[in-house]
């Protein structure tokens, strides 16, 4: 595709940003685009809202290569003409790029036969509440097993032109966390007669903070963030009810289990404290992204001397992503690829460089198109 399709194809997507399997009308643009390319060596099949496509290469060995296709709830503030119409949703995390990019590589792949097979997996709610792990768990590659596996993310903070990654580490391990406090409502003027949820809650939120600092490793790394407070229906009635929502991110699985230890004896504490019940459900958890180290230095060692990128040595991120799952089964690695925006992942006004797009479809369609790196399975 021209840069100017693959511009107009990108904005299509982010018109229409919908929430983890129920990318209907995504999946549908998706397999209308894959039916406008040569069909000769591509085999194509759903699972759920998302969409696998075999391409048939010189050998059997198989390089896959994965894009999310979800997006956020969030009501866009860019006032771009192509601004999303699906009010309280938006593509605020890149991935309408993510699948342009795909496309641009599979369409570049059905014209040119690839030397090794691909497997480009269109992949739903990655955002929530996962798509990788049941993919992984519902045998869905089996059939087309990939020895290897690719993926990146936009940056906002990096100039477009810019592919930073590194070996090893690349982003955190991360828990969703809801915790429900129910206690006993009444009459502001008799607060002997209620146990006011808005105030555990605001204890526990307090003793929270020192999880990090005095439970954790200094040497290690987490993250633990209240996002959402919510409790009471007026301001002279005593809240019976109370609800936190956020966030737990960690370089490590054991300074995971060590945090949710701690919430889970800091929650028991309050309901003694203030004569409550409380619930912890921890959503969806993600594993960290591990990239492999010999995949990746040769990833780097390839982007280093290409004229059109400049690469850079990224650091570890606390950034989530179920594409971990996928490293976990095959080996693979994931990148950043820079898009220029003055605001950030997850942030309604986010408004990557379109130019990016084809920086990303050029570079990784030499990068599969070389046969060097591939055909010895990866240990």
């Amino acid at each position: 595709m021209k840069k100017e399709e693959l511009i107009q194809l990108r904005r299509q997507f982010h018109q229409i940003p919908e929430l983890g399997f129920e990318e209907f009308k995504t999946q549908a643009l998706i397999l209308e685009t894959i039916a406008g390319m040569r069909q000769e060596r591509l085999t194509v099949s759903t699972w759920k809202t998302g969409v696998l496509v075999k391409v048939e290469g010189e050998t059997p060995y198989t390089v896959a290569y994965r894009a999310d296709i979800d997006g956020l709830p969030l009501h866009e503030d860019t006032n771009l003409s192509y601004e999303s119409q699906h009010k309280g949703s938006m593509h605020a995390c890149g991935h309408d790029l993510h699948m342009t990019i795909a496309l641009g590589m599979l369409q570049h792949f059905s014209e040119t036969k690839p030397p090794t097979s691909l497997l480009f997996i269109f992949q739903p709610a990655e955002e929530g509440p996962g798509g990788a792990k049941p993919m992984l768990e519902e045998q869905v590659l089996d059939q087309w097993q990939p020895d290897e596996i690719y993926a990146l993310h936009i940056d906002p903070n990096l100039p477009v032109g810019t592919i930073s990654t590194k070996p090893g580490l690349l982003f955190a391990n991360t828990s969703e966390l809801f915790i429900d406090f129910k206690g006993t409502g009444g009459h502001a003027a008799y607060p002997h007669t209620a146990n006011d949820m808005v105030v555990a809650a605001a204890h526990f939120v307090t003793q929270l903070q020192s999880i990090v600092s005095r439970n954790i490793d200094p040497l290690d790394s987490a993250v633990v963030t209240i996002g959402v407070i919510q409790g009471g229906t007026k301001q002279n009635v005593i809240a019976g009810q109370a609800r936190v929502e956020g966030t737990i991110r960690t370089l490590s699985m054991e300074a995971m289990k060590k945090v949710k230890e701690r919430i889970e004896a800091l929650t028991n504490g309050i309901e003694v404290s203030f004569s409550c019940e409380a619930t912890i459900d921890y959503g969806s958890n993600y594993c960290e992204v591990r990239n492999h180290e010999a995949l990746t230095s040769a990833f780097i060692q390839f982007s280093e001397n290409q004229p059109n990128v400049h690469f850079t040595l990224a650091k570890e991120a606390m950034t989530g992503e179920d594409f971990g799952y996928f490293l976990k089964a095959y080996p693979g690695m994931m990148f950043w690829l820079g898009v220029d925006s003055s605001f950030g992942l997850h942030d309604a006004r986010l408004n990557p460089n379109e130019d990016a797009i084809t920086v990303a479809v050029k570079h990784m369609c030499a990068f599969l198109q070389q046969k060097s790196n591939f055909g010895t399975k990866a240990e």
